[in-house]
């Protein structure tokens, strides 16, 4: 580890006669022994080198209102702090899967802020999903000619299922393999009790925890792609998709800056989430994750738990960074 020190000579001052260089030197070389011993002990009780930016010396653990049911962790990557609430067993999380779908499709296909990326033709298959009346969709047509960025955002906005299985079929030739290269990058993040079944999420096999999405949070916040795309409220696409809006219903709540939502019977409400933390605090975001909040109850009735336990979170976690 690199360490920078503001220990230096001083101009225009000299060292008094009488004490020999070799001490003065010796004794400066302690206090940087014991600042580099400090700085080691800090850093790896909470910083995580895979935030988005560079997290400065761990000062703690987050005291948060955590909610009493489910799961949620949340990470400061400006302090280093981060907390932890609920018995980290897999869970379902719903279309929170989306955001591994978008993470293997923009890590395959980068693209750049502004960049539309390739066109992608919907085909027949994506079309008779788009009209279930089961899950969450985005109305599309076979041959209607959508670029990569129209796609991501008609994934993360409205959380199209269909067009969550029409990028794993564009990217990989079939949902299958796209899939197996979901679970590639979760063991790759460190992501060990994390496992994807579908694209979309609407299968209640894909589980995870709050602190293995909060992994994936760290990586995927860093794509600015990703990070415009998520913060939009609503966006036109044209044709027969017309304007799409955004699930997040807490944007601009609480410096929420953007996020994922997911709902389902099995998986109650979950949400993942960054907001910025406020004014006087130090550089970066603060990333949370919530699932399995009022599970088995209905998909509404989930999500309004997610949103009020993210709000809660948010504001608790802004506050306490600025002190």
């Amino acid at each position: 580890m690199r360490v920078q020190s503001d220990l230096g000579p001083f101009p225009g001052r000299r060292s008094p006669a009488r004490v020999p260089a070799s001490v003065l030197w010796g004794a400066v070389a302690a206090l940087l022994l014991t600042l580099l011993g400090g700085w080691a002990v800090t850093t790896r009780a909470g910083a995580d080198p895979t935030g988005p930016t560079a997290p400065g010396p761990a000062t703690g653990r987050l005291a948060l209102p955590w909610p009493t049911g489910g799961q949620a962790s949340v990470a400061d990557t400006g302090t280093g702090r981060s907390g932890s609430s609920g018995e980290q067993k897999p869970v379902p999380i719903a279309s929170v899967t989306k955001v591994m779908t978008a993470y293997v499709v923009l890590t395959r296909h980068p693209l750049k802020p502004g960049e539309p990326g390739p066109t992608v033709t919907v085909d027949q298959r994506a079309q008779d999903e788009s009209h279930s009346l089961s899950e969450s969709t985005a109305r599309v047509e076979a041959g209607q000619r959508l670029n990569q960025r129209q796609l991501l955002e008609m994934l993360l906005l409205p959380s199209g299922n269909n067009v969550a299985r029409l990028l794993a079929r564009w990217d990989s030739g079939s949902e299958r393999a796209f899939v197996a290269r979901m679970n590639r990058a979760a063991a790759d993040l460190g992501m060990t009790r994390t496992t994807y079944t579908g694209a979309s999420g609407f299968e209640p096999t894909t589980t995870s925890t709050s602190d293995d999405q909060l992994r994936l949070a760290r990586a995927v916040m860093r794509d600015p792609v990703f990070r415009d795309v998520v913060a939009t409220r609503e966006i036109t696409i044209g044709g027969p998709t017309g304007t799409v809006a955004n699930t997040n219903r807490l944007l601009g709540t609480a410096g929420i800056v953007g996020g994922k939502t997911g709902s389902s019977t099995p998986a109650g409400g979950a949400l993942m989430w960054a907001a910025e933390p406020g004014r006087g605090a130090r550089p970066g975001l603060i990333l949370g994750v919530v699932l399995h909040q009022m599970p088995h109850t209905t998909p509404a009735t989930g999500m309004q738990a997610a949103f009020d336990a993210t709000e809660r979170l948010a504001v608790a976690a802004r506050k306490g960074v600025r002190r």
